[in-house]
């Protein structure tokens, strides 16, 4: 499937009743356009970094001491084909599978990230008998 040739988001942040633009390249994207232009944008807040690279850490620290998945990327897969982050795919055979979905950012909201995210850690308190701030803290025995 081919990639969208959609331009990246530009982010901004609300100060009083204007919208300025998050970083330097955001405010020059917003510059390209004359003053007094009729401009449409959609509204939404935008995803965490932070909240995805504390995901992936936890999930790489959780491997590292428990040697539960192979690596990160396929405890994460069974945590989403688990928790129903999946889609099921019929093959010529007639057999159906569970394709994992994905959490990137142009496919989940930070609303449905978080969601995804609380899921995800008490899915692994249950399986793993841990919380994430003993993964995060170091609590695990290697």
């Amino acid at each position: 499937m081919a990639k969208s040739t959609e331009a990246a988001p530009i982010y901004v942040q609300r100060f009083g009743d204007k919208l300025v633009g998050e970083m330097q390249m955001d405010r020059e994207a917003i510059a390209r356009f004359n003053a007094g232009d009729r401009i449409k944008v959609t509204l939404h807040t935008g995803r965490s970094p932070s909240r995805l690279r504390f995901y992936w850490q936890m999930l790489g620290k959780l491997v590292a001491a428990t040697d539960c998945a192979p690596n990160a990327e396929a405890l994460h897969s069974v945590i989403k084909l688990d928790l129903g982050y999946a889609m099921p795919v019929r093959l010529k055979n007639g057999m159906t599978v569970l394709v994992p979905g994905s959490i990137a950012f142009d496919r989940m909201t930070e609303e449905e990230f978080g969601n995804f995210l609380e899921r995800a850690i008490g899915w692994i308190a249950q399986n793993y008998g841990v919380t994430s701030e003993e993964i995060m803290n170091g609590g695990l025995a290697a």
